[in-house]
C-alpha cells in the first residue's frame, strides 16, 4: 500500500501539534501544542504541582471594604464596645437589678459599698445603677438624631446635587443659615421653652442643626458620582432621572455619607450630654449621663465618684463610635490604605 502524500511544509503555517504563540515583542515562536498549553494563564501544571487555584473575583467597593475592616483591630474593638453598649441600653437589668429612682439620703454621697461598687450620688442613689441606665437615653437620642439627619440630608443634598439649578442654588443658601446658629446657643433658646420630659425635643433639635453638614456631603458626592461614564451610559440608554438617581447614582454617593453619620453619632451624644449638664436637655425622671454629671459638677471636692463614672461613661461611648467613623472611612477610602 502506497504511503499517503504528505502537504508540503510552509513555514507560516503550524503543523497539526503546532501553535504560534506570540512573543511579547510583536512576532511570534512555534512551540509543541504541550509546551503552548504550559504558557497559559491556569493551564498546564507542571509534574509533581497539584492542580491550580480558581482566579479570586474581583470586590466591590462595599466587599472590599468589608475585607478591609475584618483585619482591622480598631473596628473590632469599636464595634464590640457599642454592641456591648446597645445591649445594656436595651437590657440595662442584665448587669444592674437595681432601681435607678431609688435612693435614700442617709447614704448621700457616700463610697463604693458591697453591691454598689461606684458608691451613692447627693440624692443617695446608687450611682453604678445611674450609669448603667444612663446609656438608654444617650444611645436613643444619638441613633435617632443620626438616623433623622442622615436621611433629611441626604434626600434633601441628592436631590439638589443630581438635579441642580435653583434648588440647589436655595438649598445652599439655607444650610448656610443654619451653619451660621451656635449649636449650644441655639439649644438654649429651642429647648428652653420646651417642657417635654422625653428624648424627643433633644432628638428634633440635633436634626433641625445637623442635617445641613450632611447634606452638603451628599451633595457634593452627587456631583461627582453622576459624572461617571456608566452614568452617561444609562442616560445615552434612556435611563429615566429616578432609576439613575435609585440604581446607579446613589449607591455610588452613600459611603461618604456613612463615614460623617457614623462619626456625628458620637458627636451627637455628646451635645445631648452638653445640652443636659446646662439644664435644657433632658430632664428628670429621665436617667441621663449629662444630668448626672450637672448634678455631681459642684461636689466634685467632696465626692468625685459622683462625676468620674458617668463621664467616664460618656467619654468610653463617643470615643467608641469617633473610632468605629476613622475605621470605616478608612476602608472605605482607597486613597487611606
Amino acid at each position: 500500500m502506497p504511503e499517503p502524500e504528505r502537504p508540503a511544509y510552509d513555514p507560516l503555517q503550524p503543523g497539526p501539534h503546532e501553535v504560534i504563540a506570540p512573543t511579547g515583542q510583536g512576532g511570534a515562536m512555534d512551540l509543541a501544542l504541550e509546551e503552548a498549553e504550559s504558557l497559559e494563564p491556569g493551564g498546564g501544571n507542571p509534574a509533581g504541582a497539584g492542580p491550580a487555584g480558581p482566579t479570586e473575583k474581583a470586590r466591590s467597593l462595599w466587599s472590599d471594604a468589608w475585607h478591609q475592616l475584618r483585619r482591622n483591630p480598631v473596628f473590632i474593638v469599636s464595634t464590640l464596645l457599642i454592641l456591648f453598649l446597645v445591649v445594656i441600653a436595651i437590657w440595662p437589668q442584665l448587669i444592674a437589678s437595681g432601681d435607678p429612682l431609688k435612693c435614700d439620703l442617709s447614704k448621700s454621697q457616700q463610697g463604693s459599698a458591697p453591691g454598689h461598687p461606684f458608691g451613692y450620688d447627693t440624692q443617695g442613689c446608687d450611682v453604678y445603677t445611674r450609669t448603667v441606665y444612663g446609656a438608654r437615653a444617650s444611645i436613643t437620642v444619638g441613633v435617632c438624631a443620626t438616623l433623622g439627619a442622615a436621611l433629611l440630608g441626604s434626600a434633601l443634598g441628592g436631590l439638589a446635587g443630581f438635579f441642580g439649578g435653583w434648588g440647589d442654588a436655595l438649598l445652599s443658601r439655607v444650610a448656610d443659615i443654619f451653619f451660621g446658629i451656635p449649636v449650644v446657643l441655639g439649644g438654649l433658646v429651642f429647648l428652653s421653652v420646651v417642657t417635654s420630659t422625653t428624648v424627643w425635643p433633644v432628638v428634633g433639635f440635633i436634626v433641625l442643626l445637623g442635617w445641613p453638614q450632611l447634606a452638603r456631603i451628599a451633595r457634593g458626592s452627587v456631583i461627582t458620582a453622576k459624572q461617571n461614564d456608566y452614568v452617561q451610559a444609562a442616560r445615552a440608554l434612556g435611563a429615566g432621572n429616578g432609576r439613575m438617581l435609585l440604581r446607579h447614582v446613589a449607591p455610588n454617593a452613600v459611603a461618604p455619607v456613612i463615614v460623617v453619620a457614623t462619626i456625628a453619632l458620637g458627636t451627637y451624644i455628646a451635645l445631648e450630654a452638653t445640652l443636659s449638664f446646662l439644664g435644657v436637655g433632658l430632664r428628670p425622671p429621665t436617667v441621663s449621663w449629662g444630668i448626672d454629671i450637672s448634678n455631681a459638677a459642684s461636689q466634685i471636692r467632696n465626692a468625685p465618684h459622683m462625676l468620674l463614672y458617668p463621664a467616664g461613661a460618656l467619654s468610653i461611648t463617643v470615643l467608641a463610635f469617633i473610632m468605629l467613623g476613622d475605621a470605616v472611612r478608612d476602608a472605605l477610602d482607597p486613597k487611606l490604605r
